[in-house]
Parts: structure tokens; sequence; C-alpha cells
């Protein structure tokens, strides 16, 4: 794990396959914004094949985010098409043979932490660049 996601306290994971529902799995924070990792996963193998985040730090050093938080944004943020990933990650996961991701969330920015969510995306996604000479997958740009 990426030293940068050690100091946030309030994280969880659920594992996801094309059988399950992606509302019903998901255990993100339904009021809590911050970053999740996706990864595909082979047997004992695990690949990084995407970040995001959720959540903009306002001026005036106060979150804005929108309803649902990190588990909105999991389940019914677009990605490969202009619809929910609760529809689009499974298309994809049969597309590409990928048995089943495991998705890390944690909450960057709450009473106790603020760390600006996009930030710690990019660190993370910087990180990546600098081992692998590219981005995750089915990160598209940053």
């Amino acid at each position: 794990m990426y030293k940068e996601l050690k100091k946030f306290k309030v994280n969880n994971s659920f594992t996801f396959t094309t059988d399950d529902s992606l509302e019903e799995v998901c255990n993100a924070s339904e009021t809590g914004s911050g970053i999740f990792l996706v990864y595909a996963v082979d047997g004992e193998e695990k690949e990084l094949i995407m970040v995001s985040s959720t959540g903009t730090v306002q001026n005036d050093g106060t979150l804005k985010s929108k309803n649902g938080g990190l588990h909105d944004k999991i389940v019914n943020g677009h990605q490969f098409a202009k619809t929910g990933r609760k529809y689009s990650w499974p298309a994809q996961m049969k597309l590409e043979n990928i048995e089943r991701l495991e998705v890390l969330w944690f909450e960057t920015f709450n009473d106790k932490v603020k760390a600006i969510p996009t930030f710690v995306e990019g660190q993370i996604l910087q990180n990546f660049l600098d081992e692998t000479g590219k981005l995750p997958r089915w990160n598209v740009a940053f």
C-alpha cells in the first residue's frame, strides 16, 4: 500500500465480481469524501488499474461534496460510457477477462484529517507513473 494512505483512519475495502450488484457490495462512506483505488485481481496477482477521488475543497477551507459521498461516486460515477460504473464495470470486466475487482477507499477529508482528495489522488498517480512510466489502464488522463 502507498505510504500516503496510512494516515487515513476511515477506510475499508470490498470485492466486486460481474455476478455482484455494485450498489450492494460497495461499503464506501455515503457521507465522506476521499479517494478510491481499484485493483484487478487474478488469483494471487493484483494490478492497480484505477485511482479516483471525490470532493472539492473551497477557498474557505470547507469541503464541497456531492450527495452520496464516495459510495455514490464509485457506484454511479461515469466511466467507459455515459453510464454509471454499476453498469460499465461489469461490461469492461468481461471485455478484459477480469475475474474480480478489489476496491480500497479512504476518507481523506473529515473532522480529523484535511487532505484534498484530488491532491492525494495525484500523489498516488505520480507514484504509479514514477514506478511504471504510465498511468493505471482505467485512468484515461490526469
